[in-house]
């Protein structure tokens, strides 16, 4: 019987996480977003994404999950991980295969590692095993922005830097009326996503993948740059790699055929 999209919640030993989920497949999938679930958590987006990721519906039950409610100053990557092992438990994941965008591919990065029969695949979408000054910067830029107030600067760096520059050119208009609807009433939550993306490092945990991987990376990523991808594809025994000239950061939005290269692999 297929799954009508569904927001929920799930309780954690220590605080909730919010989730979404959508499809009727036998299989598990789940998807790790951004940064961005700092100012925004997945809740109230289970329509949306289930007709942006229609396409994995027939096949997996999707599941989307933000991180925890509340983050304490220190939390890490690595910490995020834990929580992620435990929604799925709580929720009868036994094993799923993870799609990680971004800070959402550096958490998946340790729950492969510290989870491996939990994890059938892995796709890791424009992400890194380690900071490098690029990432810094981007989070940097970010975080000044948000400690000074002014919304609509944050995302408007946040567009200039994951999309193409005809993406930002087109669409630079609706920041001001955007940052209007979407203030938070607090950035804590975010403050600490960013700290634990700024710091993260798995790189000694890399081999201990055991799932077969594909990373997705794009040549023109202003957010942590393209050769992230190339490095974290030569340190997974085994990753494939796919790589997009023309795309950056935002390419799981732009590039057309993003889903249909998942899948593929998925199905393989």
């Amino acid at each position: 019987m297929e799954h009508k999209p569904k927001n929920g919640s799930v309780k954690l030993a220590a605080g909730d996480m919010d989730y979404i989920r959508f499809g009727a497949g036998k299989q598990s999938l789940v998807m790790l977003p951004g940064l961005g679930d700092g100012l925004r958590s997945v809740r109230g987006t289970a329509v949306p994404m289930a007709l942006v990721y229609r396409a994995f519906a027939k096949e997996f039950t999707v599941y989307a999950f933000s991180r925890k409610t509340v983050l304490p100053p220190g939390y890490t990557t690595q910490d995020m991980a834990q929580d992620q092992a435990e929604a799925m438990d709580r929720l009868g994941i036994r094993q799923a295969a993870v799609i990680g965008i971004s800070m959402g591919g550096m958490i998946a990065q340790f729950l492969a590692a510290e989870f491996p029969e939990r994890i059938s695949k892995l796709v890791l979408v424009v992400t890194a095993a380690r900071p490098n000054p690029i990432l810094a910067g981007s989070v940097r830029e970010w975080v000044c922005h948000a400690r000074a107030g002014n919304h609509a600067a944050l995302l408007e760096s946040n567009l200039r830097r994951i999309y193409s520059e005809g993406y930002y050119q087109k669409n630079k208009w609706l920041v001001p009326v955007i940052a209007k609807l979407t203030e938070p009433e607090s950035y804590d939550r975010f403050f600490v996503q960013a700290e634990a993306c700024a710091s993260h490092d798995a790189s000694h945990q890399l081999r201990k993948i055991r799932a077969p991987v594909l990373v997705i990376g794009g040549e023109q990523d202003n957010t942590l740059g393209g050769d992230a991808s190339y490095q974290l594809a030569r340190e997974i025994p085994g990753a494939k790699l796919r790589m997009y000239p023309q795309w950056g950061h935002g390419l799981y939005e732009e590039a057309k055929d993003f889903n249909q290269v998942v899948l593929d692999f998925l199905r393989t």
